[in-house]
């Protein structure tokens, strides 16, 4: 019998291949159908009601400074309230807080769309409308796991995010028309409608489980909200999954000067306004081709070990906007950047496997959180920096960072990945 060649495994040790999940197949779980479904019809009703909000407070005030205040509530509760609110999916049935929520925010929405409404309390209802956010999105990160195992969760994730970018450019393109059309009261009233269609989702599609079983019993919010943090700053993993989830604060930056880059770009051929709605929609795009190939064609374990170039893939073409290629290329850049995005899924993935369930929620609360801190930090950051440097050194600088801050996390990563490799890759096989 002929020796093996050196380097050669025999077939007996060969490893067995990695079996991916598909679409079709995370698509025909009902609970998912469910989840997926009441997600996104939320979804829409929100992006209508934004630009709804943004008409309404200017027709009432005549203010921008109002208008903008009033849009960035939609920022701040999370910040604030999702922590401590997130930890509720901890401590009661996830179906149940998810349920409340939606119950409770369609309430909301039905006095937002009466034309008497004051507007402080109008700003009141907006402020806890996007609170109760948190403990919903909380509890359903926290109960997908549950729902989809193994590889079929990172395709349901994949899934869910192509949905949400598709829904969210949907939304903001056709929101103007629908509101044109119904006027800003109604297009709240159909939010409302929204959240009530999501919690019949949920009733007929989504089964009660129990809440997670805790060692320390049911202790307060305040103590589940530190104990969250302890769980996801005291392992060197989950900080370093973390950090590549709030990395999304440099690569964020282009699109909150989309404006005034579209102004800089701007030589006649087509509007300011259309460019700032091509610029800010090139890294959606990106982001929703990169999530299907790499929820569709990448193998379990190999998102994994790509999953730091991906994210160094989202900041490294905004560099050459040094070079102030024209908007073509500009665009390309920009959805290059988006398809390194997809790295998220993986992030994601990774940080389930590490996070007992009985501490899920509250640690999918803080990290969302944090991602919204960053994102608004960026934005903040880059339109004070774009105020004096102009947008494309900005936009550059951005990429240097965030390029430089990937890079370190890619070799914190790669010296902690190897369990979590060999259990995605356990549980693929």
């Amino acid at each position: 019998m002929a020796a093996l060649k050196p380097g050669r495994l025999s077939g007996r040790h060969r490893r067995p291949p990695e079996v991916r999940a598909t679409y079709r197949e995370v698509a025909a779980i009902p609970e998912f159908r469910a989840l997926w479904l009441g997600q996104g019809m939320s979804l829409l009703g929100d992006q209508l009601a934004q630009v709804a909000l943004a008409v309404l407070v200017y027709s009432r005030t005549a203010s921008p400074l109002a208008t903008a205040a009033v849009y960035a509530l939609t920022y701040l509760p999370p910040i604030l309230g999702g922590p401590l609110l997130a930890g509720l999916a901890d401590r009661y049935p996830r179906r149940r807080v998810m349920l409340w929520c939606d119950v409770l925010r369609a309430l909301m929405l039905a006095a937002m769309a009466l034309p008497a409404t004051p507007f402080p309390v109008l700003c009141a209802l907006v402020f806890c409308v996007v609170l109760l956010g948190a403990p919903f999105s909380a509890a359903r990160a926290a109960l997908l796991p549950e729902v989809l195992d193994g590889d079929r969760y990172v395709v349901g994730s994949a899934l869910q995010n192509v949905t949400n970018q598709a829904v969210q450019m949907l939304g903001f393109a056709a929101g103007g028309a629908a509101i044109a059309v119904l006027g800003p009261y109604r297009a709240l009233a159909l939010d409302c409608a929204t959240f009530l269609g999501s919690a019949l989702v949920i009733v007929a599609g989504v089964r009660h489980r129990p809440a997670p079983v805790r060692e320390d019993g049911r202790p307060s919010m305040w103590r589940m909200t530190l104990s969250g943090a302890r769980l996801v700053f005291g392992e060197r993993r989950l900080r370093t999954l973390v950090l590549f989830a709030w990395l999304c604060g440099f690569y964020v930056i282009p699109e909150g000067i989309a404006a005034p880059y579209a102004a800089a770009l701007a030589d006649g051929r087509l509007p300011v306004p259309v460019i700032t709605g091509l610029l800010m929609a090139a890294m959606p795009t990106g982001t929703v081709i990169g999530a299907f190939f790499f929820g569709r064609f990448v193998t379990p374990s190999g998102r994994l070990r790509g999953m730091g170039w991906l994210a160094m893939l989202t900041c490294a073409p905004l560099v050459l906007c040094v070079i102030r290629p024209p908007l073509e290329g500009v665009l390309a850049l920009w959805v290059l950047s988006g398809v390194g995005g997809a790295y998220q899924l993986a992030a994601n993935a990774a940080f389930v496997q590490c996070v007992p369930a009985s501490g899920r929620a509250a640690a999918f609360g803080l990290v969302q959180s944090g991602l919204l801190a960053a994102q608004g930090a960026g934005i903040l950051a880059g339109g004070a920096a774009a105020q004096r440097l102009g947008p494309e050194p900005v936009v550059t600088l951005a990429g240097v960072a965030g390029l430089c801050a990937a890079a370190v996390l890619t070799m914190l990563w790669t010296e902690s990945r190897r369990e979590i490799i060999a259990k995605v890759r356990a549980a693929a096989t």
